[in-house]
């Protein structure tokens, strides 16, 4: 039936050793990113938790935005969609996004390691941001309400620019 005794303790080692090899074979063929600490202590560092996360909806052409090409990313939560257009300018990033609904909202862009930068959209929600560092980014929506108010905070997902 079954030969295998419970008491054996080469059995165990047999598994430690396949086990530790697996271990080694995974950090030497597929290693986590050197500064995956990092990209995760950025994305939940916000001043405030009290914000909403957006789903990235539709990638468009996104990957070019590496080979210099322009690149579309559609962000929604609830009721607010958020498009943003990277286009690169060397070694920065200018970053058109629209709103909707429209309203002057503050739109704040978070780059690892580098200052944010701020805008407000128009009364179209359309916003721009012309000189954008590259690295793990995140993009910030402070809503205004219709009395002009402060309103909730939505945030985007970490994309890496």
């Amino acid at each position: 039936m079954n030969d295998i005794d419970p008491r054996d303790d080469r059995r165990g080692q047999e598994d430690t050793a396949v086990l530790t090899e697996l271990n080694r074979l995974v950090h030497e063929l597929d290693p986590p990113p050197a500064d995956l600490v990092e990209r995760i202590q950025f994305a939940v560092a916000l001043e405030s938790l009290d914000v909403e996360v957006a789903r990235w909806e539709r990638a468009g052409s996104f990957a070019g935005v590496r080979g210099g090409q322009p690149g579309t990313i559609t962000f929604t939560v609830d009721n607010l969609t958020l498009m943003v257009n990277f286009t690169s300018t060397g070694a920065r990033h200018r970053i058109d996004g629209w709103l909707v609904p429209a309203g002057e909202h503050t739109v704040e862009v978070r780059v690892a390691e580098h200052e944010s930068s701020t805008t407000t959209a128009d009364d179209g929600g359309r916003f721009v941001l012309s000189d954008v560092p590259a690295g793990t980014t995140q993009i910030v929506v402070h809503l205004v309400d219709s009395r002009g108010e402060r309103g909730r905070t939505v945030v985007t997902p970490t994309i890496m620019l």
